[in-house]
C-alpha cells in the first residue's frame, strides 16, 4: 500500500504543477486552480492539499521529488498564494460559501501543521523560507481560532482539533482553554457509533480524525473511544462493491455514491493504537479504493503516513463480515431527547445550519453476500438494496394529506418481519385571542399577517392520517406491505428509485419524461450487468404524475405506483 500511495502522490504533484497560476501580476499568483470553478482556492481541498502531497514527495527519500528544488519553488509560490489569500482577521474562505469562515480556517489548520511540521523534522536548509512563511500563515490564524464559531456539529471538533493542533507549535494555554470550550459541549454520537450528521460518506471521516488529533494532543484518552465506536459502525455500512451507506444522510453526500477511501488514515490510525486487526483490515480495504488522491489537507494519507510511521505491515489483519443483520439505535432516546426538547421551548430551526432532528433514528443493515439491504426510520426512504450490480437506491411513499413525502417515526424489529409506523397530524387555526394581538395603532386598517402571533392560534378540526409498512423477507424476495386507516380519497405514490445505469422493461409501464416511469399493473425488471430483480405489482388508482413536496433529483430513474386510501397492498421485490 505504501507503494501504491507514494506513486499516487508523485503522479498528483506532477499533475498540479503544471494547475498552479504562475503569472506574478494575478491576485492567484501560486494558487492551483480548482477544475470545477476555476479560481484558485484556499480551503482544505484546494491549494493546501496540493501543498501537502508536494511537502510529501519533497521530504520522502522514496519519492522521484525528493529535494527538487523546482518542487520547492512551487511550495513557495502556494504558501505566499495562501498568505495573500488570508484575511486580515486570520481567516480563509471556503469559496463556494462560507466567507471569512473560522471553521473553513480550521479544516485547513488541521493539515497546515502537519505540512509545517514535516518540513521541520526534515531540517532541509533550502526549505528554511517556505517553513517561515507556512508558520506565519499560522500565526495569523490565531486570533480566529480563538474567537471563533461554527456552523455544524462536526465543526467544532475540526476547531478543537486545529486549536489542539497549533498548540504543539505554539505553546498556548489559552488554545487549550478555548479547545476545552468546545469540548465541553459534550459528545454528539450513539452509543452505536453515529455522529449527528449521519453522514457516512463525509463527515464521520472529519469528526473521528480531529478528534483523533485532539485526544492525542491534549491527552484525552476518552476521546479515542467515539472515534472507536463510529468506525466499528462502520463495518455494517459498506454494500458489496465498496459504496458507502449514504440513503439516509443529513448532509450533502445523502444517496451519493461514494467509497470508503477517505478512512484509510483514521483506521490505520487507530488499528495501530489499539493493536486491533479490524481495524487494520478496514484500513487494508479503504485503501483499496484509492485510485487518486480527493481527501482535504486535514486528512492527507501521505502526509499521515511520514508523520506518524508506525508497525502497521506487522499487525494481524480479522475477516470482513460478508454475512451479517446488524440493528443501529435501537435503544437510543430519541423520542425522549425530542420531548425534552420541546418542553424547553428549543426551536427546530437553527440559522445556517440544520437541528438534526433524525439524529439516532433506528437503522437496520443486512448482508447476505451480493445481497444489501438497508432499512431506516425518519428518512425520505426507508428501504434500499443492492443485489449485485442492481441498485435500488430507495424505496418512499408520498401522500397528499400532509402533503409531501412520508418519513416514518418508528422502526421495530419483529420475529420475522420489520415494521415502520407514523401518525400525520393536519389540523386547522382559529383566531388569536384579542389580549395576545399586538398592540399596534393601525391594526383595523393594516394587520400583515407575519406581525400575528401565529403560535397562540388554537387548533380546531385536527385530522390524522395513520400509515404503517411492514416489511418481510422470504427466500428470494422482499415483501412491502403498505397499509393506512380508513380515510378514503387520500391520494398517495409509492416510488422505486432505481440506478441510472439500469434498464427498465414492463408490460404496463408508461414513460413520463425525464427518467420517470408509472408502474399501472403487472410487474417490472430492472436488470445491469448480469444482476436483475423484479417489482410487482403495480396500480394506476390517480392521474397524478407525483405528490406536491415530492422531489425527484436528476441521476436516477423513478418508478411510480398511484395509490388511493383506504390503502392494504402488498408490493414484491423478486430478486433475479
Amino acid at each position: 500500500m505504501y507503494t501504491k500511495l507514494l506513486h499516487m502522490n508523485d503522479d498528483w504533484t506532477e499533475t498540479a504543477i503544471s494547475h498552479q497560476v504562475s503569472d506574478p501580476t494575478s491576485k492567484y499568483f501560486g494558487g492551483i486552480i480548482d477544475p470545477i470553478s476555476g479560481i484558485p482556492k484556499a480551503n482544505h481541498l484546494g491549494t493546501p492539499a496540493v501543498m501537502a502531497a508536494w511537502t510529501a514527495a519533497l521530504v520522502n527519500p522514496d519519492s522521484r521529488y525528493y529535494h527538487d528544488t523546482k518542487l520547492l519553488h512551487a511550495l513557495n509560490k502556494a504558501a505566499l498564494f495562501m498568505l495573500n489569500r488570508q484575511h486580515a482577521d486570520g481567516t480563509i474562505s471556503l469559496g463556494s460559501t462560507n466567507f471569512n469562515s473560522p471553521p473553513d480556517t480550521a479544516f485547513v489548520v488541521g493539515g497546515v501543521t502537519q505540512i509545517y511540521q514535516l518540513l521541520q523534522k526534515n531540517e532541509w536548509p533550502a526549505a528554511l523560507t517556505t517553513v517561515v512563511q507556512i508558520k506565519l500563515f499560522l500565526e495569523r490564524t490565531l486570533p480566529a481560532l480563538l474567537s471563533g464559531g461554527c456552523h455544524t456539529p462536526n465543526h467544532r471538533w475540526v476547531i478543537t482539533a486545529a486549536l489542539a493542533q497549533l498548540y504543539e507549535i505554539f505553546p498556548m494555554p489559552e488554545l487549550i482553554a478555548r479547545a476545552e470550550e468546545w469540548l465541553a459541549e459534550g459528545m454528539d454520537i450513539t452509543e452505536d457509533g453515529e455522529w449527528t450528521e449521519r453522514s457516512n460518506g463525509i463527515y464521520n471521516t472529519v469528526s473521528d480524525i480531529s478528534l483523533y488529533h485532539t485526544a492525542r494532543v491534549l491527552n484525552r484518552p476518552e476521546l479515542f473511544e467515539h472515534v472507536r465506536r463510529n468506525l466499528r459502525m462502520m463495518v455494517y455500512l459498506i454494500h458489496p462493491d465498496g459504496e458507502v451507506v449514504t440513503e439516509y444522510s443529513g448532509r450533502q453526500d445523502l444517496g451519493q455514491v461514494l467509497h470508503m477511501s477517505n478512512y484509510f488514515l483514521i483506521y490505520r490510525l487507530m488499528a495501530v493504537k489499539d493493536h486491533d486487526p479490524l481495524f487494520a483490515a478496514m484500513s487494508d480495504y479503504a485503501a483499496s479504493f484509492m485510485t487518486r488522491y480527493k481527501e482535504g489537507v486535514n486528512n492527507h494519507p501521505m502526509t499521515g503516513l511520514l508523520l506518524f510511521p508506525s508497525a502497521f505491515d506487522g499487525l494481524d489483519r480479522a475477516l470482513l463480515p460478508d454475512r451479517y443483520k446488524k440493528a443501529l439505535n435501537m435503544g437510543h432516546p430519541l423520542r425522549e431527547h425530542l420531548d425534552m426538547m420541546k418542553a424547553l421551548g428549543y426551536p427546530k430551526h437553527i440559522e445556517h445550519s440544520s437541528m438534526h432532528l433524525a439524529f439516532g433514528a433506528p437503522v437496520i443493515r443486512m448482508r447476505e453476500l451480493e445481497d444489501s439491504v438497508t432499512l431506516m426510520a425518519r428518512t425520505p426512504v426507508f428501504f434500499s438494496l443492492r443485489h449485485g450490480k442492481a441498485r435500488l437506491l430507495g424505496v418512499k411513499l408520498a401522500t397528499s394529506f400532509t402533503p409531501g413525502v412520508v418519513t416514518f417515526d418508528e422502526l421495530t424489529e419483529g420475529a420475522d418481519s420489520y415494521k415502520l409506523s407514523l401518525i400525520l397530524e393536519k389540523g386547522y387555526y382559529g383566531p388569536i385571542p384579542e389580549s395576545l394581538l399586538p398592540n399596534h395603532p393601525n391594526r383595523q386598517q393594516l394587520s400583515p399577517w407575519y406581525l400575528l402571533p401565529q403560535q397562540h392560534r388554537p387548533v380546531t378540526h385536527l385530522q390524522q392520517q395513520a400509515l404503517t409498512v411492514d416489511v418481510t423477507q422470504e427466500a428470494a424476495e422482499w415483501k412491502i406491505h403498505v397499509r393506512s386507516d380508513q380515510r378514503e380519497d387520500v391520494m398517495m405514490q409509492l416510488t422505486f428509485i432505481l440506478g441510472a445505469e439500469g434498464c427498465i422493461q414492463g408490460t404496463d409501464i408508461e414513460n413520463i419524461g425525464e427518467s420517470r416511469y408509472v408502474l399501472k399493473s403487472g410487474s417490472l425488471t430492472y436488470h445491469t450487468e448480469g444482476s436483475a430483480f423484479e417489482i410487482s405489482s403495480g396500480s394506476y388508482e390517480h392521474w397524478l404524475p407525483d405528490i406536491r413536496n415530492d422531489y425527484h433529483p436528476a441521476g436516477c430513474q423513478y418508478v411510480h405506483i398511484n395509490l388511493l386510501t383506504p390503502v392494504d397492498r402488498i408490493f414484491t421485490i423478486r430478486l433475479l
